[in-house]
């Protein structure tokens, strides 16, 4: 057996914008897809000839329809529910204002809330790790040796990395992945090896 290489593409969807101020976690919600520069920027560096995953959130299809459009060759996407965006519960719809109101001044502002705490009716940053995990082994298997271009969420990235670094979740969220932002983690499988290779996360695609 030789020597495998799969690479992972995952760029953060495009920003939202018509959230109102509120929480959207899985809410599905559109993208503001008129940065030109960056999705020019986008089309330059991703490879041609990819697998096109999104989720079955607009913002991803949306951010890979206007990727496209600035000029890189991509495939109709394979959707991949699964990789979608943290469920925050009954904290979705909730103004970030009036929902900071009441919680610790203190606590990390890195991301909702500690990794480990599940929003009523929800899931936590570590249940997100738990669910998306399973998809990026089969997306991987099931495109072994190809490049990958993921169009994913915040969350589901940081998820990504953790899995590659064996992170405990609550320290994958010190990571900064903004909106259509670049991380490529490699998977490389031989007869001696099965691992990730983090190439660059949150990489500005200008």
């Amino acid at each position: 057996m030789t020597t495998v290489e799969t690479r992972m593409w995952w760029i953060r969807h495009a920003p939202v914008t018509a959230n109102n101020g509120c929480i959207y976690g899985q809410t599905d919600m559109p993208c503001d897809t008129d940065d030109a520069v960056a999705f020019e920027g986008l089309a330059r560096q991703l490879p041609d000839d990819a697998i096109l995953v999104t989720t079955n959130l607009q913002r991803t299809t949306q951010t890979a329809a206007a990727i496209a459009a600035a000029g890189l060759g991509m495939p109709e996407p394979v959707i991949e529910p699964e990789l979608r965006e943290q469920h925050f519960g009954d904290w979705q719809g909730m103004r970030y204002d009036e929902f900071w109101s009441d919680r610790d001044p203190d606590q990390n502002r890195f991301w909702l809330a500690p990794a480990h705490e599940r929003p009523p009716g929800g899931e936590s940053f570590a249940d997100l790790i738990t669910r998306v995990a399973p998809a990026i082994d089969r997306v991987v298997d099931t495109h072994a040796g190809r490049d990958i271009v993921a169009v994913a969420h915040g969350g589901t990235i940081r998820a990504a990395a953790a899995l590659a670094l064996g992170l405990e979740p609550e320290n994958a969220l010190r990571f900064a992945v903004d909106n259509l932002s670049i991380t490529r983690i490699d998977h490389v499988r031989s007869p001696t090896l099965d691992s990730w290779r983090v190439v660059c996360v949150n990489r500005d695609p200008r």
